[in-house]
C-alpha cells in the first residue's frame, strides 16, 4: 500500500539540481530516513525554483507489483513531474527489480526516483544492476564503533553550525546512549540551548545529572564490584528517563569489555590492541583496571545474567527494574567469585 499518494507538493526537480534516481545503500534507519528527506527537500526546492509541482509516492519494495513503477513515473495529467521512493528495494520482486533497473538506464527527466537498500547478500543483483546503471548513491553504514559515534557527533554538530570537545562528545554519548535518532535530537537541542564550545561540563549541566547517572556508569560501577552505587545509578538513571533497555545494553557492554580485553595479550599497550578490539584507548585501559577480581568464569556467569535481564527487560518480565536490580546483584556477586 502507497504510503502517500498523489500529494500535490513542489517537487519536481531538473535533472541538473538532483539525480533522476538516487540509490541509499545501508542498514543505518536514521541515515537512511534522513538520506530520504533531504532528497525529497532538495527535489521540492528545485521544483519550487522552476515552479513545477507533482506526486510523491512513497512504498516498499516488496509492494511494488508488475508495472507499477511505470504508472508512478508516468506524465501526470495534473502536469509537472513526481518523487517516487522505493523502500527496501533487496524484498522487491524478479519483475519489480527487472523494471526498477531497466528504469535506472533511462530515467524519465521530470521524475526523481530514490530506492534504498540494505547493501546485504539479498537483491544483490539489483544493487550492482542499479549501480552500474549509473545511480547516483548515498552510504548508510552502521556506526557501531565509538570512534565512529564521535564522528557521527561532530558531523551533526557542524550541521547545525557548532563545536564540541573530547570531553563533551563523550559526555554527550553518555548522557544519552547510543541510537542515532537521540544523538541527534540532543545535538540539535545543545547547539539550540546553548552557547560557546560544548564541553562535558555543558553537557552535563544541560541534562542536570543525566550524564552522570547513565547505562554505561550503572554499568562501570556493577563491573567494579559496587553494588551500593550501581543500585544507586540505576535508580537515578531510570527516575530521569534512561531506557531500561538502554541500561542493560550497557550492562551487557561492560561485561562483554570484560571478556573481550581479559582474552587479549596482556603484553599489548591498549593503542597496540584498540583497533583489533575496536574500542578507543582509554576505554581498554579503563576496563584492565575494572578486570581486577574476575576470572573467566565469573565473566561467563554475568554474561548469563546479562541474557536473563535482556529477555525481563524486553517483555518476558513485568518489572524492569527488578530484573536490573537482580542483573547487577549477580554481576557484583560473579566479580565476588
Amino acid at each position: 500500500m502507497l504510503r502517500s499518494m498523489a500529494a500535490r507538493t513542489a517537487v519536481t526537480p531538473p535533472a541538473t539540481e538532483v539525480a533522476p534516481v538516487t540509490l541509499i545503500v545501508g542498514e543505518e534507519e536514521f541515515l537512511v530516513d534522513r538520506a530520504v528527506r533531504d532528497l525529497l527537500a532538495a527535489a521540492r526546492d528545485a521544483a519550487s525554483a522552476s515552479g513545477s509541482g507533482g506526486d510523491v509516492h512513497d512504498l516498499e519494495g516488496s509492494e511494488l507489483g508488475p508495472g507499477e513503477l511505470a504508472s508512478l513515473t508516468s506524465p501526470s495529467l495534473f502536469g509537472g513531474g513526481a518523487v517516487v521512493i522505493v523502500r527496501a528495494a533487496q524484498d522487491a520482486g524478479k519483475d519489480a527489480a527487472g523494471e526498477l533497473t531497466r528504469y535506472a538506464d533511462a530515467p524519465a527527466a521530470d521524475v526523481v526516483v530514490a530506492i534504498t537498500h540494505a547493501g546485504g547478500a539479498k537483491g544483490k543483483a539489483l544493487l550492482a544492476a542499479l549501480v552500474k546503471a549509473g545511480a547516483a548513491q548515498v552510504r548508510c553504514a552502521p556506526v557501531k564503533r565509538f570512534a565512529e559515534r564521535l564522528d557521527f557527533l561532530r558531523a551533526e554538530l557542524r550541521r547545525a553550525g557548532r563545536k564540541a570537545d573530547d570531553g563533551g562528545l563523550r559526555a554527550l554519548l553518555d548522557a544519552v546512549g547510543n541510537d542515532l535518532r537521540e544523538l541527534a535530537a540532543a545535538c540539535s537541542q545543545l547547539a539550540a540551548d546553548t552557547d560557546g564550545v560544548i564541553s562535558a561540563a555543558v553537557v552535563t549541566k544541560y541534562y542536570r545529572g543525566r550524564a552522570e547517572a547513565t547505562g554505561f556508569t550503572v554499568a562501570d560501577r556493577a563491573v567494579e564490584g559496587k553494588l551500593a552505587e550501581s543500585l544507586e545509578q540505576l535508580r537515578w538513571a531510570l527516575a530521569t528517563g534512561v531506557s531500561p533497555v538502554l541500561i542493560v545494553s550497557a550492562l551487557a557492554q561492560g561485561v562483554r569489555g570484560l571478556g573481550r580485553v581479559g582474552s587479549a595479550p596482556r603484553g599489548l599497550s591498549a593503542d597496540a590492541l584498540a583497533g583489533e578490539l575496536g574500542m578507543p584507548p582509554w576505554k581498554i585501559d579503563q576496563v584492565r583496571r575494572q578486570l581486577r577480581g574476575w576470572t573467566p568464569d565469573g565473566v561467563a556467569r554475568a554474561h548469563r545474567a546479562v541474557a536473563a535481564a535482556d529477555a525481563q527487560v524486553k517483555g518476558e518480565g513485568a518489572s524492569a527494574g527488578y530484573a536490573l536490580e537482580q542483573a547487577i546483584t549477580t554481576i557484583v556477586a560473579c566479580r565476588a567469585g
